[in-house]
């Protein structure tokens, strides 16, 4: 029995498969080495039942994350999945690996990310090619749920929000400046909080300051993250996966063109793609 999953910051989705088919699939907690410890995330593992169950049965896990870049937090995340799933061989990378094999497969390529976070990266249909990006969600992360959801949150507290927004936003959430800053600042994974908002932004994304600043977040997204590679690696199209990316895929495309660059596939969750390279492979 295999193992695929796909984790962000707010969500990890996962799939099981054995002999070919797929036995179960479903979404918990998402899993990052920069947000939670070792601690943490066997508890939560051991709080499934649907692990719990094929626990001992599962020879192969392929774990991609945001944040399970480097070769540390790639073993904090392998040392405790071992732990778990004590007959299996780990294999953990980025999220941005992910991306790359449920687009481009073992094709060479771009990839961008839009999601909870934001990244991008050169495929040479192996692996991702090392780059500046990815500094997180205080530092980067343009254009994700994440960015569009402190654009919003500043908004509100500088009182530059529409009027007519603001009713709805105050109707919807519970919030001041106190909270928001503790929020932000003080409590555990402010990024949950930050993402937290990405339904409100959909609900209400024909309005003119929404459009604004998503447009915005990809203008700021494709100068940041497409224009460097697209200059090292012309005439290629970027193959994007996340929620904004396929939630807002429209206007991502209309952006994109203005900078005369191609947007190829776009999808949503790498997960179904991933299962189904792997189970190739197996």
């Amino acid at each position: 029995m295999i193992a695929v999953v796909f984790s962000g910051s707010r969500f990890s989705d996962w799939r099981l498969a054995d002999k070919g088919k797929i036995v179960t699939g479903f979404r918990m907690m998402g899993i990052n080495p920069y947000l939670h410890d070792e601690r943490f995330i066997l508890q939560l593992l051991n709080k499934s039942n649907n692990l719990i169950n094929y626990a001992e049965q599962i020879r192969r896990i392929y774990f991609f994350g945001a944040g399970s870049s480097s070769p540390e937090r790639k073993d904090k995340i392998a040392a405790v999945l071992k732990q778990f799933f004590i007959h299996a061989k780990v294999t953990v990378d980025h999220d941005v690996k992910a991306s790359a094999l449920s687009t481009l497969g073992d094709e060479k390529g771009l990839i961008g990310i839009l999601g909870s976070g934001s990244n991008a990266a050169y495929f040479n249909g192996k692996r991702t090619a090392d780059n500046n990006f990815g500094l997180g969600y205080i530092l980067a992360d343009e254009g994700s749920a994440n960015w569009i959801g402190r654009m919003l949150l500043k908004s509100f507290l500088n009182e530059t929000m529409p009027d007519d927004l603001r009713e709805k936003f105050v109707e919807r959430y519970p919030l001041d400046r106190k909270i928001i800053l503790d929020k932000v600042y003080n409590q555990v994974n402010p990024t949950l909080f930050l993402t937290s908002f990405a339904d409100f932004v959909m609900e209400n994304h024909k309005h003119r300051f929404i459009k604004k600043i998503i447009h915005r977040g990809f203008k700021l997204y494709i100068e940041t993250y497409l224009l460097p590679l697209i200059k090292q690696h012309p005439n290629m199209a970027v193959n994007f996966t996340g929620s904004v990316a396929a939630g807002y895929e429209e206007w991502l495309r209309e952006v994109a063109h203005e900078y005369d660059i191609t947007i190829g596939a776009v999808i949503r969750e790498p997960i179904h793609n991933l299962m189904k390279y792997y189970l190739n492979k197996n």
